[in-house]
């Protein structure tokens, strides 16, 4: 079991930027594939970013690729997502979510284990 808790959200204003942090649980953390997708009110969960087990590989939505940036380190077993230029159309929840393999993926439906996930709001 791999228990996943996020920080780093809260209100902020357009074109700011927000650290957000993941901390998992369990020995296994560096062999899983990590993501990071939100959701805004009466919206569907929506992909962000994901990262492989290594760090090697990286994957962003076009709506955020250029602003966002995935990262982990695998010795804190924490996983962050860097956000710059933030708009007002980033307001949602932001959950983070593990993989038990070791190659990324969008599809939230291939992800096993969620965060409780962490409210980023931004002003205009």
């Amino acid at each position: 079991q791999v228990q996943l808790v996020e920080s780093g959200g809260g209100l902020v204003q357009a074109g700011g930027s927000l650290r957000l942090s993941c901390a998992a649980s369990g020995r296994t953390f560096s062999s899983y594939a990590m993501g990071w997708f939100r959701q805004a009110p009466g919206k569907e969960r929506e992909f962000v970013a994901a990262i492989s087990a290594t760090g090697g590989s990286t994957y962003y939505a076009d709506s955020v690729k250029g602003r966002f940036t995935i990262s982990r380190d695998n010795a804190k077993n924490t996983v962050y997502l860097q956000m710059n230029s933030l708009k007002p159309e980033d307001t949602a929840v932001y959950f983070c979510a593990a993989r038990t393999v070791a190659v990324l993926y969008t599809n939230p439906n291939r992800y096993n284990y969620w965060g409780q996930g962490t409210q980023v709001t931004v002003s205009s």
